[in-house]
C-alpha cells in the first residue's frame, strides 16, 4: 500500500475515528484526564500529518488504492468499544471462575438487568476509583444467611459449584452471616446492613441493591463487610477471558493457553 493515496487517508480515518473514544473514556473515569488528554492530542497530530500526505500523494498522481479495507479496520477496531471494555483482574477474590492476571471483556451496553448467579462489575462503593468484580447472590427482596460456610437464599440451601473454601481457619462472622459474633471492622456501610436489614437472622435485600459474594469465600471482601452494591454503581457483565498471564512469582508472565475465549 506505499505511496497509495488510501495508505495515508485510511490511517488518518482510524486514527480519527480512535479519537472519538475519547469522550467516552473520559465518561467512563477521569481519574487518567491528563494521559487521555495526551493521548488525544498526539492522535490529532498524527491523523492531521497523514492526511496531509495523502492530498500531497493525490496532488502528485499516485494511485488511488482501495477505501474499504481501512474502513472495515476502522470501524472493527472502534465500534466494538463503545460497547464492551477491558479489565484485568488483579486479586484472588473470584478464583477459581477468575484468576489473578485474566484479562476479561465486560459488555457496558446495553446493560442487562442482573439475576441471581450473575458475575457483574461495579464500582466498590467505598472507593469509587476501583471497580470488583463479584458473583449476584440475592436481589431486591432476597433472604440471605450463611450456615457453616452454606448460602441460604430465601430459606434454601444453594448447591454452588463456582463456590471455593480454601482457608483451613474457621471464622464466626464469615462462615455464619449474619449472626456470627463479629470479630473484624466493618465500614460504616456494613454496619448500616446489620443494623437495618437483618430479619430473623437473614439479611433483606432492599429495592435497588444487590447483595454480591466473591467465588473464594474464605478469601473475599464483599457485602459481608461492606452491604450492598447499589444498581447505579454496575458497570457490565463479562463474557469472555481474552487473555491470562500467571503471575505466581515462580511464572511472571507465562501465558494461560487454556483460558484464552473462555466464556463467563
Amino acid at each position: 500500500m506505499r505511496e497509495r493515496v488510501w495508505s495515508a487517508y485510511g490511517f488518518a480515518l482510524y486514527l480519527f475515528a480512535q479519537l472519538l473514544l475519547i469522550p467516552l473514556l473520559l465518561f467512563r473515569s477521569t481519574e487518567k484526564l491528563p494521559e487521555v488528554i495526551g493521548a488525544g492530542v498526539l492522535t490529532t497530530g498524527l491523523a492531521a500529518l497523514f492526511l496531509f500526505a495523502g492530498r500531497s500523494l493525490a496532488a502528485a498522481g499516485s494511485a488511488r488504492g482501495l477505501a474499504s479495507p481501512w474502513i472495515a479496520v476502522s470501524a472493527l477496531l472502534t465500534l466494538p468499544l463503545l460497547f464492551v471494555q477491558p479489565f484485568v483482574i488483579p486479586t484472588g477474590a473470584m478464583e477459581n471462575t477468575l484468576l489473578i492476571g485474566d484479562r476479561i471483556v465486560v459488555q457496558r451496553f446495553p446493560r442487562t438487568k442482573p439475576v441471581f448467579g450473575d458475575t457483574i462489575v461495579f464500582l466498590y462503593p467505598i472507593d469509587r476509583s476501583q471497580t470488583f468484580v463479584k458473583r449476584v447472590i440475592g436481589v431486591a427482596g432476597d433472604r440471605i444467611k450463611i450456615s457453616d460456610k452454606i448460602v441460604c437464599l430465601n430459606g434454601a440451601a444453594l448447591q454452588e459449584p463456582y463456590a471455593s473454601h480454601k482457608s483451613p481457619y474457621p471464622d464466626s462472622y464469615r462462615d455464619n452471616f449474619p449472626s456470627g459474633e463479629l470479630n473484624i471492622a466493618v465500614i460504616d456501610a456494613g454496619q448500616e446492613m446489620l443494623k437495618k436489614d437483618v430479619v430473623n437472622g437473614e439479611v433483606v435485600v432492599p429495592r435497588g441493591k444487590y447483595f454480591v459474594l466473591g467465588d473464594n469465600r474464605d478469601n473475599s471482601l464483599d457485602s459481608r463487610y461492606w452491604g450492598f452494591v447499589d444498581a447505579g454503581d454496575l458497570i457490565g457483565k463479562p463474557l469472555l477471558i481474552y487473555d491470562s498471564e500467571d503471575q505466581a512469582p515462580d511464572k511472571p508472565h507465562r501465558k494461560r493457553w487454556d483460558r484464552f475465549f473462555k466464556l463467563l
